[in-house]
């Protein structure tokens, strides 16, 4: 069982290997043809980012599974003998954060050189040393309070119910909702600084396209993102009268009014359609999907590594395996988010009017083009990685002539 189980992750890591060196070739031949709806400087630089940032992917790829396999043979079996506690449930809080703590250690590097060598150098990159520090010191707090907790509910259900990775399922599906209600709070609280629109006439815009959906919001607020990427992005939080619209200071100050109502009625698109709870039915499916192949691991596979069923290996299996579990349901739920996205296109387009296609496809090439993506890629790696259509399908089903459109409305 554990050859099987060692086996299956060895095929997730040589095919997620294997999709990225595709798109690298790919790439690398597309990226000296014609440019395509960016400029010829543009063009070849989103391609030696896109080849730069699937280079760190492979190289992050082996390190990770040499890790699972460090995990597997010695380190799960060090941990059980290295920690001593009477309490079981601070025991079993101390085994998990130990694996976390240890796991987000090694990805740091890989942080660093993502953040200040990569995005550095393709000028994305606006935060200092000490505010990421800062912001990695806050994850990681909150990580371990939060984390805890979890791990300490789990482990109740474990130790009191039969069909405990039901329970647990239900447990760690409810503490997603939760998340996605409270993730703008916190992300204003301890990350960004939030503050009320101040265009008025931007704000009624809004306000009237939020109406015209039925969205209630508790506000429209703009995010100081400018102080950390150069990247251009919105996004709706929360539940309820608790949402929130907001819009990255970046993404106000490289649109039009016209592209960003259109951006913004996409996005009101995908709330009219219920995308939101689709999304979270799909991460429902795959943690109940986790939950039950985990539930019923045989015990001869502990005893294969030489360790005790205990609720905290149990938790860290769960931990380890599911980047798999994400890799193996990420085709399907890219497929769904696909067509999710091309709906959302559809309203965001006719909600700006006779001229909301065009407003759209503008929006569009301008994301591509300050967020430095390359608008081509791959078949296969479109297949296991992609959540939103290739930028290229986007703009005809918009109705764009792809070799006309209008580059001045990229100048800034």
């Amino acid at each position: 069982m554990l050859m099987t189980i060692v086996a299956i992750y060895t095929l997730y890591v040589l095919i997620s290997i294997y999709t990225s060196v595709m798109q690298i070739g790919y790439i690398n031949q597309e990226k000296n043809k014609e440019p395509i709806l960016l400029d010829r400087n543009d063009f070849l630089k989103a391609g030696n980012y896109s080849v730069a940032k699937e280079k760190l992917s492979i190289v992050s790829s082996f390190v990770d599974y040499l890790f699972f396999i460090a995990w597997m043979g010695v380190g799960l079996k060090a941990l059980q003998t290295n920690i001593f506690l009477q309490n079981e449930i601070l025991l079993n809080i101390s085994m998990v954060m130990s694996f976390v703590v240890i796991s987000s250690l090694l990805s740091l590097p890989f942080a660093y050189y993502e953040k200040f060598v990569l995005d550095e150098q393709f000028g994305f990159n606006k935060s200092s040393l000490g505010l990421w520090i800062k912001d990695t010191l806050i994850s990681f707090i909150m990580t371990l309070v939060f984390g805890s907790l979890v791990v300490w509910g789990i482990y109740e259900i474990i130790s009191n119910f039969d069909l405990w990775w039901l329970w647990s399922f239900v447990f760690i599906f409810g503490v997603v909702i939760l998340i996605n209600m409270l993730y703008p709070a916190f992300r204003a609280t301890f990350f960004d600084k939030l503050t009320p629109l101040q265009d008025e006439e931007l704000d009624e815009q809004i306000k009237d396209l939020m109406d015209r959906t039925g969205f209630v919001s508790s506000g429209v607020f703009v995010s100081d993102a400018s102080k950390r990427d150069a990247r251009l992005n919105a996004y709706f939080g929360g539940f309820g009268k608790a949402k929130r619209v907001v819009l990255f200071d970046t993404l106000i100050e490289k649109l039009t009014t016209k592209e960003l109502l259109a951006v913004l009625g996409h996005e009101l698109g995908h709330f009219a359609h219920g995308d939101i709870y689709k999304n979270i039915a799909i991460v429902g499916a795959m943690l109940f999907s986790m939950f039950a192949i985990f539930g019923n691991l045989p015990i001869s596979l502990y005893l294969e590594m030489g360790l005790s069923s205990e609720p905290y290996i149990i938790m860290i299996f769960l931990m380890l395996f599911m980047p798999v579990l994400g890799f193996v349901m990420m085709p399907i739920m890219g497929m769904i988010s696909r067509h999710n996205e091309y709906a959302a296109d559809k309203m965001g387009s006719e909600l700006g009017g006779p001229s909301g296609a065009i407003e759209l496809a503008n929006a569009l090439v301008k994301l591509v083009t300050q967020n430095k993506s390359f608008p081509l890629s791959h078949p296969l790696y479109i297949f296991f990685h992609y959540t939103h259509p290739p930028v290229l399908e986007r703009l005809k089903e918009l109705g764009m002539d792809i070799e006309n459109i209008d580059r001045s409305s990229l100048k800034t």
